[in-house]
């Protein structure tokens, strides 16, 4: 099982024993997974199931809402439905509740794995401005690349706040734009002045080079790394 649904623990029979395996299957493959350094989606899979069911055992309404539901009635007037619980057994809420206080650790000690390998990865980058950099950074272009350097992938971006529960993060668009094959006499410096020359609604554009030093999953690992990493450089700035 590569994914875990969100009300897996809930969700069809509920056995302590059944769901055990249910979960152990899944975290057998996400070790798998990050044995070959690949972090994402499954990283990320798990800070989801992890603050999910934190949030699940510290809310005893949670808990019930997390149970499938049917359709016991329809008011064709209002054209609302009403839906009944199928389950309101204490026996069945308290083993319920077994299986979520052993999946919490089991998925924590999952997730501290992939976060050292992630801590790792971001350990082995460096951002270098390419070029001149310009006042305003919040648009610009981003380079990635590990050895060889044989490749770079590059990104246009723009940087943003985005309010979120009456709080402020930052958040990073990104757009494939392509990939270059690179040599000995295409510098990044010449190819952010075809960027600049290709695309001319930015003129004086920002631009990073985020460069690894060993070499990793692009997709699965590397790129969401750089993003994040980047994301916290332009952040300080």
């Amino acid at each position: 099982m590569e994914n875990l649904e969100k009300d897996w623990f809930a969700k069809g029979l509920i056995d302590f024993e059944y769901k055990k395996y249910i979960l152990l299957d899944y975290i057998s493959k996400v070790s798998n997974r990050f044995a070959q350094t690949q972090l994402y989606p499954f990283l990320a899979d798990l800070i989801f199931h992890y603050k999910n069911l934190e949030g699940v055992r510290k809310s005893g309404a949670a808990l019930r809402e997390a149970f499938p539901k049917e359709i016991s009635k329809a008011d064709f007037i209002t054209l609302k439905l009403k839906y009944r619980q199928l389950i309101e057994d204490d026996a069945v809420m308290a083993e319920i509740e077994s299986i979520i206080d052993y999946a919490i650790p089991v998925i924590q000690q999952s997730l501290e794995d992939g976060t050292e390998i992630f801590d790792f990865v971001e350990s082995q980058c460096e951002i270098v401005p390419i070029g001149v950099t310009p006042l305003y950074r919040k648009e610009g272009y981003l380079f990635i690349t590990q050895p060889p350097e044989s490749v770079t992938q590059l990104y246009r971006f723009k940087f943003s706040l985005i309010q979120s529960n009456d709080q402020m993060n930052h958040g990073l668009e990104t757009e494939h734009i392509e990939e270059i094959p690179k040599s000995g006499f295409l510098t990044y410096e010449n190819i952010k002045i075809n960027l600049i020359k290709k695309y001319q609604d930015l003129p004086n554009p920002a631009a990073y080079l985020i460069l690894s030093k060993m070499k990793f999953p692009l997709a699965a690992t590397l790129v969401p790394v750089a993003k994040r990493l980047f994301i916290r450089h332009l952040s300080a700035a």
